[in-house]
């Protein structure tokens, strides 16, 4: 591994690993603040509201700093609110703090994608970016389940001290590790921000935010899937997330493989339609514990390979206003995330069974897949028409 990418992926390994270890520590935290389960996941919606708010707007401060330094001062920031979570005295200061630690993720990763790929080798950008995410896969793998044995056993604070100290290590490597590349000149923010009136910016973020939701309405209910439908023990779980997170990181890799070999619409296209069949052979193979294993590394094998090549597609379509659309990706991907949880839910409020989230995934990962696809004729009809002009001017 090019170790000039290894602080990339450490800090989403930090990130990773602060956002998805919140769902196993609610029922500690719940405990230990006196609240209710449901009041301490607020707590989640307050991290995906951070992400949301911080990505563009940090992106819009900060911008016109050398990328090093900008990364330097968002895993400063990452780390200082962790530790604030980890002594927050209270529920709403805890909210506080969660809110605060979600600024810097989506700018981090906005940032860090377009450092990724300009020092990456020539036709290997997708790759190098796919190893910034692979932080992400291993927090799933290993990190999210050490951090929710520590909070069942030891205490909900040490895992984020846990947290604390991998950003500690992530700004070492940055600054040892991660080569000064030079800030944007004549950065001009109205220039960056007209990315915005662009139809192709809001496909893409309609494509993020929907089709991405169905990762989510699977993942988020996979407990519950899990335990009353295939019949697991609750002790099970952490094994089958783990599994999940294996596939996370294998589709990782083949994600950003398959952005260099194909255009980045197309191979998002393809993979948001493959998980439209997953996400439904999950619906009816759930009640076979050995097909419902097999499924949760597939799912999340094919909903992470979509991770390098949306962001690819982000940073390709805004000439100028890179770092701004690849944390706006960030941003989008969050939603999604609030997208999934919410519309996977609402069958089983109506009295549908664990498996019925998965049929709402299919279709949201369908409608992302008519983005991409929308997207994709838009850009062929473009070069149709370049062409035409071309000739036009040559006779």
């Amino acid at each position: 591994m090019n170790k000039h990418l290894l602080p990339l992926t450490l800090g989403g390994l930090g990130i990773g690993i602060t956002e998805f270890v919140m769902m196993g520590l609610l029922p500690d935290i719940a405990k230990d603040l006196a609240v209710t389960i449901p009041q301490a996941g607020h707590l989640i919606s307050a991290y995906a509201l951070g992400v949301v708010i911080g990505a563009p707007l940090l992106i819009m401060i900060a911008g016109k700093y050398p990328p090093k330094k900008i990364l330097i001062a968002l895993m400063v920031m990452f780390t200082a609110f962790n530790a604030f979570s980890a002594f927050a005295p209270t529920f709403n200061t805890l909210f506080i703090a969660r809110l605060l630690s979600g600024l810097p993720h989506g700018a981090f990763f906005g940032v860090g994608s377009v450092v990724a790929s300009r020092i990456a080798e020539k036709g290997k950008a997708a790759q190098a970016v796919s190893l910034m995410f692979m932080g992400l896969t291993i927090a799933n793998i290993l990190g999210v389940p050490l951090g929710t044995f520590i909070g069942h056993h030891f205490s909900w604070r040490i895992s984020f001290a846990v947290v604390v100290f991998v950003g500690l290590v992530t700004l070492l490597s940055l600054k040892f590790w991660l080569p000064a590349l030079a800030a944007a000149k004549n950065r001009d923010l109205k220039s960056e921000l007209s990315f915005f009136k662009k139809r192709d910016a809001w496909i893409i973020i309609f494509m993020i935010s929907i089709g991405t939701g169905g990762l989510f309405t699977w993942y988020s209910y996979i407990a519950p899937l899990m335990t009353e439908v295939a019949g697991f023990s609750s002790d099970a779980v952490t094994y089958i997330l783990m599994l999940a997170g294996f596939g996370m990181m294998v589709g990782n890799y083949i994600g950003g493989l398959l952005a260099d070999k194909f255009s980045p619409a197309k191979a998002s296209a393809a993979l948001l339609l493959t998980m439209v069949v997953t996400l439904t052979i999950v619906h009816f193979v759930s009640f076979s514990q050995p097909l419902a294993l097999i499924m949760t590394f597939i799912t999340g094998a094919v909903s992470f390979s979509l991770a390098a090549p949306i962001q690819m597609l982000m940073i390709q379509s805004a000439k100028g206003s890179e770092m701004l659309a690849a944390s706006a990706s960030q941003a989008s991907f969050n939603i999604g995330n609030a997208l999934g949880a919410f519309f996977g839910g609402l069958p089983l409020v109506y009295g549908f069974d664990y498996t019925s989230p998965a049929y709402v995934g299919a279709a949201m990962a369908l409608v992302g897949a008519f983005f991409a696809i929308w997207l994709i004729k838009g850009n062929a009809a473009k070069e149709i028409q370049a062409a035409k002009e071309k000739y036009a001017v040559l006779h």
